[in-house]
């Protein structure tokens, strides 16, 4: 082979070779660290509740967003507080954070727990969480509308927010039950 065609080989395995992606992970808060960060002073209970079908579709048509398990994890406080603990896809991995909602149905607010995408953190700026405090389930809960997007983090800024949006009405559907 001449080394023309040796270089052409070369290239096209170059192109052809699998791009390393680079895994980056961080765990900022535990599930009792947020607990304790968002509901000071409250003791709160963990336990799991189990979603009926019923409550799922419900669920889905009001927030519009798939429901991935059926079972979920959640700290509960002796007058009606809530702490869920959820997870979305950013872009390629899991975002696992907590939603703390209030006895009013409101959020009182959230915090991202583990992070491991390589891009996009900032959506643990508490600026930016900061907006979803005092939502209900009755709000859009909209990125562009009413949540600020994050350059450079807009996959993370949608996800969590949509996020956010499926465990408001996941928290009424199960007021409702109760």
């Amino acid at each position: 082979m001449r080394s023309k065609d040796w270089a052409r080989v070369l290239a096209g395995l170059t192109i052809a070779a699998p791009i390393p992606y680079v895994a980056y992970a961080e765990t900022y808060v535990t599930e009792g660290q947020a607990a304790a960060l968002l509901f000071p002073g409250v003791k709160c209970e963990l336990g799991w509740l189990d979603l009926t079908k019923d409550q799922i579709k419900a669920i889905e048509k009001a927030s519009g967003e798939r429901v991935l398990d059926a079972r979920v994890r959640v700290w509960q406080g002796p007058g009606g507080e809530a702490l869920f603990i959820d997870r979305v896809v950013g872009k390629h991995e899991f975002i696992t954070y907590a939603v703390a909602i209030s006895s009013d149905a409101a959020v009182k607010g959230i915090e991202i727990m583990d992070y491991r995408e390589t891009y996009g953190s900032e959506v643990r700026n508490a600026d930016w969480r900061r907006q979803f405090v005092g939502k209900t389930a009755k709000d859009r809960l909209k990125v562009t509308e009413d949540i600020k997007n994050i350059s450079g983090a807009t996959l993370s800024s949608v996800h969590v927010t949509n996020g956010v949006r499926r465990v408001l009405q996941t928290y009424a559907a199960l007021k409702a039950k109760a």
